[in-house]
């Protein structure tokens, strides 16, 4: 039988007025921080949609090198984590209960751990594609490069991929990080340990990289993929 007590708020900043304020300007700082994680995304989009009204053909061939099957692997295994996430927040609701804390810090720790899985088939991907000369440089010689232009489309297409892909990885290790940390701290009881808005804001911050990927999967993985057998 468990006797923990009911749950305990967090520590009140002397800021705030009430726990129900601080909550909400936790909250609302998060989506002002993610918004602002725009601004890292959005010049780089704006150069994808150049490449495939200036370079349509090139943006085609280039994203047909791209490896579909790990691409789809990776975004199942993000969808995956988005879930695990989300029980481990509803698990945190009741964060004096110590086997819910448990419960919470085990799915963290299995969201972390699908974050270093998507980090290493990413990695295997890059590997490959090192191998295959598409990294953008004095080295960049796909296989079956045509003209001048239709190269340098192409290797704008692969400027853009590694920039996308690295930006999006950077993101997700601090979410790997964070998640960690938090679990680590759900050793714990509040408010000496963390509360359940420490695990909904480090849910907010994993669900926004996650939809980034799944917008930069079709992007990437999908243009053109039809129109050639490659990949």
């Amino acid at each position: 039988m468990n006797t923990s007590p009911p749950d305990a708020a967090p520590t009140l900043a002397p800021q705030f007025d009430s726990h129900a304020q601080q909550s909400f300007a936790a909250t609302f700082g998060m989506w002002v921080f993610l918004a602002s994680e725009l601004l890292f995304f959005g010049p780089l989009l704006f150069g994808y949609v150049y490449l495939r009204l200036r370079f349509p053909e090139a943006s085609a061939q280039a994203s047909r090198h791209t490896d579909f099957l790990l691409g789809t692997l990776n975004t199942a295994v993000l969808l995956s984590s988005s879930f695990t996430m989300a029980l481990a927040a509803a698990a945190a609701k009741s964060a004096a209960n110590a086997d819910q804390r448990r419960r919470a810090a085990r799915l963290l720790l299995a969201t972390a751990a699908l974050g270093l899985a998507f980090l290493a088939i990413k990695g295997w991907e890059y590997r490959a594609e090192f191998a295959e000369h598409l990294f953008p440089g004095a080295g960049f010689h796909p296989a079956d490069g045509g003209t001048q232009a239709l190269i340098q489309g192409m290797e704008l297409f692969f400027l853009l991929y590694f920039a996308l892909t690295g930006l999006h990885a950077l993101h997700l290790t601090a979410g790997i990080l964070a998640c960690l940390a938090v679990a680590w701290r759900l050793r714990s009881p509040p408010p000496a340990g963390a509360s359940p808005e420490a695990v909904e804001l480090a849910g907010l911050y994993w669900h926004f990289v996650d939809v980034a990927w799944i917008f930069l999967y079709p992007l990437l993985y999908l243009v053109g993929r039809a129109g050639g057998p490659h990949g």
